[in-house]
């Protein structure tokens, strides 16, 4: 079932931990561990923009989150283990490389979304609906969609918008507030360009893994023109976060508007460069996180200098009426 090269039958219990340690590093990449954290960490943003507070129920939306993002992930490359076989990018991953069979990579697939659900459960039956619907949408709807039409990452990136619902559900938030919303918002349109930007980079392999593509469509100098537009986007509704009261400090509405003038000069470079030069496929990942590190550190930070204030407000009567008179 799970072939480690060089691997050796183990003759006493160190031989079996360096054996599991390499059949571990092996399959990790099935779990694709940086876009599940990246989930998790959009679940902590929605929940942390409301309730600023680190708590166990934060953890658990968090960690049910991440095994359900990683569930996804492994069921999606048992789903596509023949065009992954057909693609430089992805033709080394455990499955098209043989080094996984498919009936344990189910396996292993199932058993990441039973638990992630059943974590869940803990936050209550509404965290739990939102996170087996973004696995549907992922898995039964957006991984079929990639082989029909080549506008798939438009319902696909609307998968990336329930993890932060999950936080914001969990803190105990109304799904129709505006604020939720405008996060959403943000958090759809950012990964709209990140598809495009990976074609823009990988034509040719999705041309000859035989996937419709907005590259052969509309041509690469088009798509650009078509990134361009998506990643400004983005980039001007970062900026709204603080105006629908997502952010408490100037500071960081600053920070953001900054964030947004830098990604919007990358997507100008975009479209002025040269064919042959590189998409700005990693930029326009790290605006994203940038953008949710500014959230939830202004959410932590002005909520605790509240605090301390408050707590300066209570103090202060008790001494001034506690003086003596002069």
């Amino acid at each position: 079932m799970l072939n480690v090269p060089g691997a050796t039958r183990p003759r006493d219990g160190a031989a079996t931990t360096v054996t599991r340690a390499a059949a571990s590093r092996l399959i990790a990449p099935l779990f694709r561990v940086r876009i599940a954290v990246l989930a998790a960490l959009s679940t902590a943003t929605g929940y942390l923009v409301l309730r600023p507070e680190l708590s166990l129920r934060l953890g658990v939306a968090c960690a049910g989150v991440l095994l359900l993002a990683a569930g996804a992930s492994a069921l999606n490359q048992w789903q596509e283990r023949e065009i992954d076989a057909r693609m430089a990018r992805t033709r080394t991953r455990p499955l098209p490389s043989g080094r996984l069979m498919p009936r344990p990579a189910l396996a292993i697939a199932c058993v990441l979304v039973t638990c992630g659900a059943l974590v869940l459960t803990i936050c209550g039956p509404r965290a739990v609906g939102l996170g087996l619907t973004a696995v549907l949408a992922y898995n039964a709807v957006y991984t079929p969609l990639k082989r029909v039409t080549a506008f798939a990452a438009v319902p696909g990136s609307l998968v990336g918008v329930i993890p932060p619902a999950i936080g914001w559900t969990v803190a105990g938030g109304a799904s129709d507030d505006p604020r939720l919303l405008a996060l959403a918002f943000f958090l759809f349109v950012w990964q709209v360009p990140h598809f495009w930007l990976l074609l823009l980079s990988r034509a040719d392999e999705y041309a000859a893994a035989g996937l419709p593509s907005l590259a052969g469509t509309l041509g690469p100098r088009a798509l650009r023109r078509v990134a361009f537009v998506w990643m400004a986007t983005a980039a001007l509704a970062a900026p709204l976060l603080s105006w629908f009261g997502l952010t408490r400090s100037p500071w960081t509405a600053l920070a953001l508007l900054l964030a947004a003038g830098w990604l919007l000069g990358e997507a100008v470079s975009l479209v002025e460069a040269e064919a042959t030069q590189p998409p700005p496929f990693r930029a326009i990942n790290v605006f994203a996180c940038a953008v949710m590190a500014l959230l939830i550190a202004d959410a932590l930070c002005t909520s605790s200098m509240a605090a301390h204030i408050n707590d300066g407000r209570s103090t202060h009567p008790q001494d001034v009426r506690g003086a003596p008179a002069r």
